[in-house]
């Protein structure tokens, strides 16, 4: 097979890992696939090695910025044409990534899904020959999901759009339940699914009970224990995270904290360290991991509960990827319980939030619906993701539908003047041109032209401008800087009943909520189950192991673990009056029941970030007590939450 010659010496690989064969046999023979292969068993492969096959290029819709870095790495040591776009690129990088993809002399291109949105990238992108479309981390299509992403719903109807007739599909952590969904979403057969199995022999799994006040002391002697070498500590909240690299500092570790908090500059510098070191040590919280390919990490230990089980078997996949034994350690108790659910209902929006979008909606005076997410997302005191969850349940409730994303602005920079760019141009063009400078102001540095006008006066279409100014742009006559995107959907049925479909998205909202807290349950569930870990990891994602591992910690100890919680003050020993008052102060009246609970459990929501509330006292004043004890004990006392 002249893959297998591919594989040798290009990839320098001498033969494939298991299951990898498999799915490049049917992605060369023109089949769509889903991989379920384990963290690090090699799912990238099976894109990288078809695409250097396949005439036209192979799109990858990759979930974040430094897997798509460390991919791009890979493929350029092995002289692979490959690139990214991203955001942080300078204007000149991204039009030369661009126009090597237009012009076929790239064999891989790797987006964030966003990008799909971007109406100046869907212009470039009718301009290649895409033959493959992949899509990593793809259990985030689905609602059942662990970690459900709206924008990758749109992902189907996509490659619809763009003619993708051949779709790779790549997960490590999908239940039954998530296949079914994937294969029913992108129309592939079940027969074209290969999972290889989720247990790896090498990985000692440890579940350590531990009281919260020991629990310092406990990691320290857990990182200073055997196997040596490099490790994770994986914590729920970025001040943890920071809190606990200064005390393992102090302690003589080389160690470092890693957190979303930090500069994208900060972040990279930490990444790169711990690649290159043999002993390093990151505190991190989960935005760090995904697609780090570090084959000698010994030990990746949670501080925090994971937040489901998938989410676990994604960060002890991240140990061990050289097969060599590798320790992998929960340090347990319910005291972070709260503050995992907290994120689970921060998440869920109120029936006000609901009202204003669906208000919004109404409140158009055309068939069209305009939505600017961040100020949508502000005004309605919905988080952003939730937001476009909402905007995703009114689609599929054939409510609105999603028409085209745009930029508000276009503006512009001349690096050349006008009458410099215009004789380029001869006939009908130069007319063209002229009505594009005509209808363009200039406020100091920066040039606006009005689309619409141009539009208007030109009798050419929107497209036809757009793909006059990137021209400009890739000239290097003007520097094309997009800003304030828009997304455009068409209003299905603008009669829709409000309170009806408020109470159905509502509903929609709750059965997330539920099942997403029912995943923490679970996982705790699994830990103290009186069976091996290893047989009950495996058995959630589908493979049944016939003989327990006999390494785990309860197969060594004989029996389960029992998780210790702390005893907190009740409720009534605190005078709501005193911890609301600083709300009270900033916050409009009357003061919503769901806002003052947020505020108490230390949960950021738009309005409170209009706020600045998280700088003031009392917020996460309650973040250890249960959400839902905390919203009974505020609608008890809501009397106080009146002028």
């Amino acid at each position: 097979m002249i893959y297998r010659q591919t594989l040798k010496t290009k990839f320098g690989f001498e033969d494939f890992k298991q299951g990898q064969e498999q799915v490049v046999e049917k992605i060369i023979a023109g089949e769509s696939t889903i991989a379920i292969f384990p963290t690090g068993a090699g799912k990238s492969l099976c894109y990288q090695l078809p695409a250097l096959h396949e005439q036209g290029l192979t799109l990858v819709i990759s979930p974040l910025l430094s897997l798509m870095k460390d991919q791009i790495e890979f493929l350029k040591k092995k002289k692979v044409p490959a690139a990214k776009l991203d955001s942080g690129m300078s204007a000149t990088d991204y039009h030369n990534t661009l126009e090597a993809a237009k012009q076929g002399k790239l064999k891989i291109l790797m987006i964030a899904v966003e990008r799909l949105k971007n109406e100046r990238f869907r212009t470039q992108l009718r301009q290649m020959k895409v033959s493959l479309l992949v899509v990593d981390e793809a259990h985030c299509i689905s609602e059942w999901g662990h970690n459900f992403r709206p924008d990758y719903l749109k992902i189907p109807k996509f490659g619809k759009e763009f003619n993708i007739n051949k779709t790779l599909l790549l997960t490590a952590t999908a239940t039954s339940k998530v296949v079914k969904d994937m294969c029913h979403k992108f129309s592939i057969p079940e027969s074209n699914v290969v999972l290889t199995g989720f247990y790896r022999k090498n990985l000692f799994l440890r579940v350590l009970p531990v009281q919260e006040e020991i629990k310092d002391k406990t990691l320290t002697k857990v990182l200073s224990g055997k196997p040596e070498g490099p490790a994770i500590v994986y914590v729920t909240l970025q001040k943890t995270a920071e809190n606990i690299a200064r005390v393992l500092k102090e302690k003589g570790f080389d160690v470092e904290a890693y957190h979303a908090g930090m500069k994208n500059d900060q972040r990279e510098a930490v990444q790169n360290r711990f690649m290159s070191s043999n002993n390093s040590i990151v505190v991190a919280t989960i935005a760090f991991g995904m697609g780090i390919d570090k084959e000698n990490i010994r030990k990746v230990i949670h501080y925090d509960l994971p937040k489901s089980i998938e989410g676990y078997s994604q960060e002890i996949g991240r140990a061990g990827r050289d097969d060599a034994p590798s320790l992998c350690c929960v340090l347990a108790n319910r005291n972070g319980l709260p503050v995992l659910e907290n994120f689970i209902y921060g998440d869920t929006p109120d029936m006000d939030g609901i009202r204003f979008a669906l208000d919004s909606i109404k409140q158009s005076l055309s068939r069209v619906f305009e939505v600017r997410p961040y100020t949508l997302s502000r005004d309605s005191d919905i988080r952003l993701l939730p937001l476009k969850t909402l905007l995703v349940y009114l689609e599929m409730a054939d409510i609105i539908s999603p028409k085209f994303t745009y930029f508000e602005q276009y503006p512009f920079q001349f690096l050349v003047s006008a009458a410099e760019i215009t004789e380029n141009f001869d006939n009908e063009r130069i007319s063209f041109v002229r009505t594009i400078f005509s209808h363009s102001k200039t406020a100091k540095t920066w040039t606006y032209p009005d689309i619409d006008a141009i539009v208007s006066e030109s009798g050419s279409d929107r497209q036809r401008v757009l793909a006059a100014l990137e021209y400009f742009h890739g000239k290097g006559w003007i520097d094309l800087q997009p800003r304030s995107g828009v997304e455009v959907y068409d209003i299905l049925a603008p009669d829709f009943d409000t309170d009806q479909m408020a109470e159905y998205l509502m509903a929609l909202f709750k059965e997330k909520e539920d099942k997403d807290a029912a995943r923490i349950h679970a996982m705790i569930d699994m830990f103290e189950k009186d069976r091996c870990i290893a047989q009950s990891l495996s058995a959630y994602f589908g493979e049944q192991l016939s003989a327990s591992c006999g390494r785990c910690s309860t197969c060594l100890n004989k029996q389960p673990p029992r998780l210790p919680s702390i005893n907190l003050p009740a409720l009534t020993s605190y005078d709501f009056n005193d911890l609301i008052k600083p709300l009270k102060e900033i916050a409009l009246f009357p003061l919503p029941v769901h806002l003052a609970t947020r505020f108490l459990c230390g949960i950021s929501t738009p309005r409170l970030v209009q706020y600045k509330a998280k700088q003031k006292p009392g917020f996460g004043r309650l973040e250890k007590y249960p959400y839902k004890d905390v919203v009974k004990w505020v609608v008890q006392n809501s009397p106080y939450l009146q002028n």
